[in-house]
């Protein structure tokens, strides 16, 4: 069986996100030894952000006049659906940046979208898909920044709404808890919150291991 995993953040050291989808990628493995997973880190080795441009006016343009980077574009369109359709499973780690989607997988998004199989209704058709997601802050109903948080229900639609993903997202908030102190007083929430993320990563790892393998 095969794994496909996508990091969008821009830490290669540290990122809270990581640490979820290393908890969820470990314990797939552990049910798949030996098998497949394909990475792909957008937070450090970015989509170019001019690619969607490209590839989306190669569509009105004759094959014969495309341009280089218009060829280019529309191949790296191609090779990013085929990974995720290739996949057995998904794990995709994506922290709030700024109360936003993050713009590097923004930009993969768009881009996966330019494929024609893609605009296809929910080309993912119930396929198994972990979202890792975290957030510096608390957003949750009665909280200050309750509503702030434009990423998670972005992330939703477009995975399991556009794609047609079997969804399941694990979440973390206050990981800015211990580094921002004006947060202080939040430490023993942030101390739960992360010990209940990383608890329901194992229990989604799990739930990933537990596929049955294709005939």
């Amino acid at each position: 069986m095969t794994l496909f995993r996508l990091d969008a953040s821009i830490r290669t050291h540290g990122s809270a996100s990581r640490e979820i989808a290393d908890i969820v990628e470990a314990e797939w493995l552990a049910a798949h030894p030996g098998d497949t997973v394909h990475t792909r880190h957008i937070g450090v080795d970015p989509v170019p952000a001019t690619a969607w441009a490209a590839a989306l006016s190669a569509g009105t343009t004759p094959a014969a006049e495309h341009t280089a980077e218009q060829r280019d574009a529309v191949a790296l369109a191609a090779t990013l659906v085929d990974e995720l359709i290739a996949a057995d499973a998904v794990l995709f780690a994506v922290p709030l940046y700024n109360y936003g989607v993050s713009q590097h997988f923004k930009t993969y998004v768009d881009l996966v979208c330019v494929d024609p199989r893609a605009t296809q209704k929910a080309f993912l058709d119930g396929k198994p898909v972990v979202l890792a997601t975290v957030r510096g802050g608390a957003y949750g109903t009665g909280t200050p920044r309750e509503g702030w948080d434009h990423s998670t229900p972005y992330l939703r639609r477009v995975i399991a709404d556009c794609w047609g993903a079997d969804l399941t997202v694990v979440e973390r908030e206050f990981t800015l808890v211990g580094v921002n102190p004006a947060l202080d007083p939040f430490t023993d929430e942030a101390g739960q919150m992360h010990a209940g993320a990383l608890q329901s990563a194992r229990e989604a790892g799990r739930a990933l291991g537990a596929l049955p393998v294709p005939a």
